[in-house]
């Protein structure tokens, strides 16, 4: 039988030798570590790191075989014009939007209701009008000016609901109106102002928002449509009261306005519950809608591509609205494309 003997010279020299292979493994495995993902990004291979699994740990596997691609397939960088190289836009995926950078954001203000046991609520009609268009809503609660301002936003939606303070456009409250939560009717207005500061970002006021547009851009409203305009044979509400419920009635559009351009018509039957309507003009504002008696059902920004406000509700008659939605969104897909460029 052979047997192996070592002097202990020979034992210092192998223990050496053991020392040395083992700091020297050890570096290797961190320079796969470190190196390699970096190797295979450039050379196009599959990386598994040690202790992360695999059928082979530790091994840099090559990726499956691809042909080379041809010059006219590679991808040729962006310039701007001073020659900076941008990045390219995504690739195209189910989960984005028209622009390539995911689903507008679109960002809806909630109702705020009770005194203890207080609730915020928002009809699932908003959410989904925005949801079946191809936007993301975001439903918001009241917040200070300066949280609105780290939302950024690519399109505002703003929903029906009680009566704003008559006070916030110089006027003493009329014994019909029914005021709303102060927190929301604060927000509300600050939320508009923002709207009018950010010049390209879109709107769409429904009702409520209707008349907060009009208030936030300095005109006024008509608070008691019944009894200021006695003369009127139109319903614009329930007959048990706009609080109430619904009515259905005619909505004629102005033939140049951006609304019948949209919907390409210019007269639809529309839902409606409201006993408050746009009087003054605000600022940048002018009508694009009214029915029979003369009220004001609809209104247009005239400093942007897309600022809506609409006295009736699209969104319990999505079908026959549907255009106007999509294009909401289109545009605050637009928004967005051109903030991230």
């Amino acid at each position: 039988m052979q047997t192996l003997s070592y002097t202990k010279a020979q034992a210092k020299q192998s223990s050496n030798k053991s020392g040395a292979a083992l700091v020297a493994a050890l570096a290797a495995t961190i320079a796969l570590n470190l190196c390699a993902p970096l190797a295979a990004f450039a050379q196009g291979v599959h990386v598994i790191k040690v202790g992360e699994g695999g059928s082979l740990p530790g091994i840099v596997e090559p990726a499956k075989s691809k042909a080379a691609p041809s010059k006219e397939s590679l991808p040729v960088p962006n310039k701007s014009a001073s020659g900076i190289l941008q990045p390219s836009p995504p690739e195209a995926s189910p989960f984005l939007g028209q622009s390539g950078y995911g689903k507008p954001r679109i960002l809806i203000n909630c109702d705020v209701q009770g005194e203890k046991g207080r609730r915020l609520q928002v009809s699932a009609l908003y959410v989904e009008a925005i949801q079946r268009a191809g936007g993301l809503p975001f439903i918001v609660p009241p917040m200070s000016a300066d949280d609105i301002n780290s939302m950024h936003p690519d399109g505002v939606l703003m929903i029906g609901g009680d009566d704003y303070p008559p006070e916030s456009y110089g006027q003493t409250p009329h014994p019909s109106v029914s005021i709303m939560d102060k927190a929301r009717s604060d927000f509300d207005l600050n939320l508009i102002k923002y709207v009018r500061y950010n010049k390209g970002l879109p709107f769409l006021g429904i009702c409520a928002g209707c008349q907060a547009l009009n208030i936030g851009s300095g005109g006024t409203l008509t608070q008691d449509i019944p009894s200021q305009k006695p003369e009127s044979k139109v319903m614009h509400a329930s007959p048990d009261g706009w609080q109430k419920g619904f009515n259905q009635h005619i909505v004629e559009f102005k033939p140049d306005s951006k609304l019948a351009k949209i919907l390409d018509r210019t007269s639809e039957t529309e839902p409606t519950s409201h006993h408050q309507c746009v009087d003054k003009l605000g600022e940048n504002l002018k009508p694009i809608a009214s029915t029979a008696d003369g009220v004001v059902e609809g209104v247009e920004m005239t400093d942007r591509d897309f600022g809506i406000g609409v006295q009736f509700h699209p969104e319990r008659a999505f079908d026959k609205n549907e255009k106007l939605f999509k294009e909401f969104v289109h545009q605050a897909d637009l928004y967005r494309s051109s903030r991230v460029h």
